[in-house]
Parts: C-alpha cells; sequence; structure tokens
C-alpha cells in the first residue's frame, strides 16, 4: 500500500514538472509568496510575446552561469523580441531577505530591461519541479513554451547551443 501511495504522490508531482515543448502550468507570485521587486505581481503568463530567459537562482550560487550573462550582454539582443527575468529563490539561502532585497532594487536600477523577481517560498521549485539550491536557465519561446532547461553550470558549447537557440526563435 505504501508503494502505491508513493507511486500516486511521484507521478502527480513529475505530472506538475516543467516540459520542454510545452507551456508550463501557470504560477503566479505576490504577497508573501513574492513578486517583481517593485512589489507587484509575477506571473508565469508573462513569458508569452517575446523570447524570454528566466534565471532562476539561489543567492548563493548567483555566479554560477555569469559566463552565459556576459555573452548575452555582448549579443545585444532586440529587447522588442527578447527579454530576460531574473528570479531569486529566497527561501534557498541563510542571507537575509532585507538585505537580498535591497541588493535586488539595485541591480533593478542597474539592469532596467530584466525583470526582477522573488520567490520567497520555492513556488517554482514546487511547481514546476525546478533545482533548488543551484542556477537553473529556462528559454521560453514567443509563445511560452519551454525551449530549453539547464540545472546548473553551463559549459562553453552550452552557452553557444543557449545563444543560437534565442536566436533561432527571435
Amino acid at each position: 500500500m505504501k508503494k502505491i501511495v508513493l507511486g500516486c504522490l511521484l507521478a502527480s508531482a513529475s505530472s506538475m514538472a516543467i516540459e520542454l515543448g510545452k507551456v508550463p502550468p501557470k504560477v503566479q507570485l505576490s504577497g508573501a509568496n513574492g513578486g517583481k521587486v517593485d512589489g507587484t505581481s509575477w506571473s508565469s503568463s508573462m513569458l508569452k510575446g517575446k523570447v524570454h530567459i528566466l534565471f532562476y537562482v539561489d543567492p548563493d550560487e548567483r555566479d554560477l552561469n555569469n559566463n552565459l550573462t556576459q555573452a548575452l550582454k555582448k549579443r545585444h539582443f532586440n529587447r522588442q523580441k527578447y527579454a530576460s527575468v531574473a528570479m531569486i529563490n529566497l527561501a534557498a539561502t541563510w542571507l537575509p531577505n532585507v538585505i537580498l532585497e535591497s541588493k535586488l532594487k539595485a541591480k533593478q536600477k542597474e539592469f532596467p530591461d530584466t525583470i526582477y523577481v522573488k520567490d520567497k517560498k520555492k513556488v517554482l521549485v514546487k511547481k514546476w519541479d525546478l533545482a533548488d539550491d543551484n542556477s537553473d536557465i529556462l528559454i521560453f519561446d514567443k509563445k511560452g513554451k519551454l525551449i530549453y532547461k539547464k540545472f546548473g553550470k553551463l559549459s562553453e558549447k552550452e552557452i553557444k547551443h543557449v545563444l543560437s537557440l534565442i536566436e533561432k526563435n527571435l
């Protein structure tokens, strides 16, 4: 009986996992769960109309994919067709939220084209089955379908693939 219950739980959890080629289940972050740095809510339904890259990052792993962010900066993708979201997994670190939130506000001013979002309760980890305590990279096409995902550090080869994938879908 325990095996049946465990199997059902695993099956239902994996059915919520974010899958390549599909629009992920809708997620909204607001209030106690988080939201944009400016205090407004964020919804995954916003990941449409442009090619979006979403960085879901544990603050302790924030430098893990700096090579990708530098490569993206150098490409100067057209912001009419491309957008970036930096979502911070605040529940994945021992650092106080007050300090992290002030750093995020400064980042938002420094990089106004990127949308900075706070996930205070690991909502995306739970709803989309993302890797916790890591640096996750997700790319969505203009229709909001997931076209790429990677949990952890990207190699130089993977960075080149990401750049070409974005270019191809613009």
